[in-house]
């Protein structure tokens, strides 16, 4: 009788080891299939390289991070020196995504100008972003009126080795001017300060507008930003600067404009790492235009941020998870910016 009893409970202690096992796989089971569904497979943190924290990257950079948070992909933002520091993050791997300008990502994927011979192969667009302008100032009362009358005068072209400084080559050869004019290389602020004073004819900007350095010396010199007409755009994409974008600056940018003024930009992209898988970053780029209200509460660029303009001047090849996403969305991805095959 004891040892029936005895077996009894063996197998009662079996029956009970068995269901609980049970339902722990299926907990398990039921975990992975909520979590399969989410499209976040992710165990790592994905660290974003924004910029400084006066600028536009950092505000925009830290909502970002904060509703990859919410939406179960672990992120945080760090501030960093912007475009050329952060395609250099991605290529060692201390950042996993970035905002940086689109011409930067096309040199650093490229392995031109301040890239030359180390091209970053892993970087990956996902969206573009907003509009940092270029912009060819003169003071209002100059008899500049083209940018051909640039030559002989004295131009500010930005900062040695910035993206300002190539811009300017870029769209000067294309209007034939740039052997012709005297070279000056000048941060933002000192040339604005330079053409209050008279110290140089013109300065080139590439910020977005309206540009505080440009503003602020307006109020007492009343300025005038140069048009670039279609022909020298056409002429930039055909030698393959796919980046530069149309816009317009309407005519109370700045003190001193009379008209409507047609220029380029190039757009604020958000780039990552190739090493993300694509259900990721297909839930990233999700995230972005799922949550562009709560973006353009933080900074009013925000305001650009639209599935209508995700692919203009896309400069770099789509990470496969954004391009999915793209065409889902029903959006036509030029073959240029698809996903590298392999």
């Amino acid at each position: 009788m004891k040892k029936l009893s005895a077996i009894a409970l063996v197998a009662v202690l079996f029956l009970s080891v068995f269901v609980a096992g049970c339902v722990g796989n299926q907990s398990a089971t039921s975990t992975a299939t909520k979590s399969s569904s989410s499209g976040v497979s992710y165990t790592g943190t994905i660290t974003l390289y924004t910029g400084g924290t006066s600028g536009v990257y950092y505000p925009l950079g830290s909502k970002y991070a904060e509703l990859l948070n919410k939406a179960g992909i672990n992120a945080k933002a760090v501030t960093s020196g912007a475009s050329v520091s952060n395609a250099k993050a991605i290529g060692d791997g201390n950042a996993q995504a970035a905002i940086m300008q689109n011409d930067v990502a096309y040199y650093a994927y490229n392995g031109l100008y301040m890239f030359q011979g180390n091209p970053i192969k892993k970087l990956r667009g996902v969206a573009a972003l907003y509009p940092e302008t270029v912009q060819f100032v003169v003071r209002a009362d100059s008899n500049i009126k083209t940018l051909q009358d640039l030559a002989g005068k004295k131009v500010a072209i930005g900062a040695p080795g910035s993206g300002t400084a190539v811009a300017a080559e870029q769209i000067l050869k294309a209007a034939g001017v740039w052997d012709k004019i005297q070279k000056v290389n000048q941060k933002f602020s000192q040339a604005a300060q330079a053409l209050k004073l008279g110290q140089i004819d013109a300065a080139v900007i590439v910020s977005g507008a309206p540009t505080p350095a440009i503003t602020q010396i307006a109020v007492t010199t009343p300025v005038r930003v140069l048009s670039i007409p279609d022909a020298i755009l056409n002429k930039l994409k055909n030698e393959g600067y796919i980046f530069y974008v149309r816009q317009v600056l309407p005519k109370d940018t700045y003190k001193g404009m009379t008209e409507d003024t047609p220029t380029l930009a190039v757009k604020a992209i958000l780039v990552v790492s190739a090493d993300l898988p694509e259900n990721v970053v297909y839930e990233m780029t999700k995230v972005l235009f799922d949550n562009v209200d709560a973006l353009r509460a933080v900074h009013q660029k925000a305001r650009f941020i639209s599935l209508k303009t995700a692919l203009d001047g896309m400069s770099i090849p789509l990470h496969p998870g954004a391009y999915k996403y793209y065409k889902e969305k029903g959006l036509s991805v030029p073959n240029k910016i698809k996903p590298p095959s392999g």
